[in-house]
């Protein structure tokens, strides 16, 4: 017997235009799909991809959001836009994901008479939640405050993560029956189809916008010593530039190619080839939701070596799929590279159970029918 639902006019908030595509899309296309009514937005897009964002059936529209920073000026200029947009557009449901839309979305509605259905993605904590000197303290704490005052009509708040989760909670931002968890957003398995190694040199890959927080310079270092041993094994490294405070220099960049430690790429919108040219996936992180990239890797049947951080933990069975190494741990890291070029004849059946826990876990079909459960659409 099928099942009836209501259909809705739904509005998701991300920063990027391209992660709207690149990890919403499928979500997207499931709601449209449904039937439902569907409005994204995010920054400025090119047009490029925008078509790609309309080609799932949604109507896009751009608004200022400064995805790093705290500049007053420009966040009031986000809130009065989306509350501008939410009021002219007349949605049920709003799905804010990623830190300034969350904030900045949440807050708009609270401003209004209206109650719409609110559900907030936090797809990771950033840099404000991470140890540091008093600054980073002080950043901590009023962006822990603008989260409880935004999450108030929240009716649910998805992680992506168990430890996010908790460091909510503990930090009395949000409620306990008010959080929910998915394994990430998900991957599509049928597009990141599995792939057997390529013969030649063994590769390495990270895939990351190149911020200091992605754990690069460690797996930059790493491959400088593990290349003084091993100098035909290959360091890849793809991802754009990124203009946060964070961001590594064009001018680091560069040294990193001249020192003959690595390769930089550039950046793509099809990671699938890389993926397919390498045999090891690496990511360094030193905090993640959930990793989309290991999980792309995975699906393609690639070992991970990751770090034992929350979000990226939850993608590797060490040993089996691959290992966890400390967070910026730079000797873990070679000690574990090293074992992967001394065991090339293990590669292949650690590719396969990535695939076999992706395709268990982390398929996007499943975790979409729980975002629509979670959102009272299914």
């Amino acid at each position: 017997m099928k099942r009836y639902i209501l259909l809705a006019k739904i509005l998701i908030i991300g920063a990027l235009a391209d992660s709207l595509r690149n990890f919403r899309g499928d979500l997207i296309n499931s709601l449209v799909f449904e039937g439902h009514d569907v409005f994204v937005m995010a920054g400025n897009a090119d047009n490029y991809t925008r078509t790609r964002i309309e080609e799932l059936g949604a109507a896009f529209s751009s608004y200022p959001v400064q995805r790093n920073g705290l500049n007053p000026l420009y966040d009031l200029a986000t809130f009065f836009s989306l509350r501008n947009a939410i009021i002219k557009l007349n949605p049920e449901i709003v799905l804010a994901y990623t830190i300034k839309p969350v904030i900045w979305g949440g807050l708009a509605l609270i401003t209004l008479k209206k109650k719409l259905r609110f559900y907030a993605l936090i797809t990771g904590l950033g840099l404000a939640f991470q140890p540091g000197y008093l600054k980073q303290k002080v950043l901590s704490g009023f962006v822990t405050k603008l989260y409880r005052i935004a999450l108030i009509r929240a009716q649910k708040v998805i992680f992506q993560n168990k430890d996010n989760m908790q460091e909510f909670i503990d930090r009395n931002i949000v409620k306990p029956q008010k959080c929910f968890i998915v394994n990430g957003s998900g991957v599509n398995t049928s597009y990141f189809k599995s792939t057997s190694f390529s013969q030649g040199p063994l590769v390495f890959l990270t895939i990351a916008r190149l911020l200091g927080d992605k754990g690069l310079r460690e797996y930059v270092q790493a491959a400088a010593i593990v290349k003084s041993k091993y100098p035909n094994v290959v360091f890849n490294i793809l991802g754009p530039i990124d203009p946060s405070p964070d961001g590594i220099s064009i001018e680091e960049l560069k040294s990193w190619q001249v020192s003959g430690a690595i390769n930089y790429l550039g950046s793509t919108i099809d990671v699938r080839p890389f993926i397919k040219n390498c045999h090891v996936y690496v990511l360094a992180s030193f905090h993640e939701g959930m990793p989309r990239t290991v999980l792309e890797a995975m699906s393609m049947g690639r070992p991970i070596l990751t770090t034992n951080v929350p979000g990226c933990r939850e993608t590797v069975l060490h040993g089996k799929n691959g290992y966890l190494v400390p967070v910026r741990d730079v000797m873990a890291l070679v000690e574990r590279m090293i074992w992967f070029v001394n065991n090339r004849s293990e590669l292949a059946q650690m590719g396969i159970k990535s695939r076999q826990i992706v395709e268990e876990r982390f398929d996007v079909k499943k975790i979409n029918k729980e975002m629509l459960s979670f959102m009272g659409l299914r």
